[in-house]
């Protein structure tokens, strides 16, 4: 697939639209938060339901998913029972890298991830975004050195808002 310009919302508003279940995770997530973070994708968390599977495969196909670094024509059909296999799927869609992770490391299960999260208001549509807790425990689990950077903001930000600053 080419390069295309990295629209995160455009992906969030149309997950929502399509009714997909799901929990914004990685940079955007700590983005929304309020870090200074930049990422050039999008990574969700998804409930695993046969009713979601469908609609976040519809999805897919409405954003021309196409499974990313690989250079074979290999056929990608986003239906449930593929989705139902999925752990991670790195994808390149018209909107820009997506990612999405049916479990990702250092997060609790997905109705206890979608418990702690925090509604955000994005204008045309809201997102369920993970907690700063659980997003700090994912990166932990994850250890790259830009997910060592991120905790520390994050923790940062955690201090302020409980100070009320």
């Amino acid at each position: 697939m080419t390069s295309t310009d990295f629209r995160p919302s455009f992906i969030l508003g149309l997950l929502t639209t399509h009714g997909v279940d799901f929990v914004v995770i990685g940079g955007v997530a700590a983005m929304l938060h309020g870090s200074g973070r930049n990422t050039h994708d999008l990574d969700i968390c998804f409930a695993r339901d046969d009713a979601n599977l469908t609609v976040l495969g519809r999805a897919l196909i409405e954003l021309e998913a196409r499974l990313r670094r690989v250079d074979d024509d290999v056929p990608f059909v986003p239906d449930g029972a593929t989705l139902r296999r999925v752990q991670t799927l790195t994808m390149d869609t018209s909107a820009g890298e997506f990612d999405i992770l049916a479990r990702p490391d250092g997060s609790p299960p997905y109705a206890r991830l979608r418990q702690n999260a925090e509604r955000y208001d994005l204008g045309a549509f809201a997102v369920l975004v993970a907690s700063i807790d659980d997003l700090i425990a994912m990166k932990r689990a994850a250890g790259r050195p830009k997910d060592r950077a991120d905790i520390g903001e994050l923790q940062a930000i955690a201090r302020l808002r409980g100070s009320g600053g």
